[in-house]
């Protein structure tokens, strides 16, 4: 709800409270969450402690995501239903399709398809629309 109101206040060019908010969210949450970042409605901060996301990341509708989170480095764009793990890690401008999951602690450096559950450091996908990836990357 504060970000959306920080936000708000970006966009109409009001310089200073999309600071002051934003650095009430940081003290009160321990969340860094700058009001340059582009979130869709609906989405879901289970556990505010520690989730950073850059100022230039786009997350879409409905995004979960847990405690610990990092959304940095880049211009990620991140999809409509996706559901981060706790602990998990963006890293870099990669793009993330809709209705992915993120396992806990995952490292993402590259794109993720739709319907998709990465897991691992770096995430490899696992699973696509509910079929088990091989190794080699066919669907099983």
């Amino acid at each position: 709800m504060l970000y959306y109101l920080m936000h708000r206040f970006y966009l109409w060019h009001i310089p200073l409270l999309p600071r002051i908010i934003m650095l009430i969210i940081r003290v009160v949450y321990g969340a860094f969450i700058p009001y340059q970042v582009r979130i869709g409605p609906g989405v879901n901060f289970s556990h505010c402690m520690g989730i950073v996301i850059a100022p230039g990341a786009r997350l879409g509708s409905r995004v979960k995501i847990r405690q610990q989170v990092t959304i940095g480095s880049g211009h990620a764009v991140i999809g409509d239903d996706v559901e981060f793990g706790a602990g998990a890690k963006v890293i870099g401008s990669v793009r993330i399709g809709n209705r992915v999951k993120i396992g806990a602690n995952a490292v993402v450096i590259h794109d993720i398809p739709d319907d998709a559950t990465a897991v691992g450091v770096p995430a490899k996908v696992v699973m696509i629309s509910g079929k088990r990836v091989s190794n080699d990357g066919s669907l099983e």
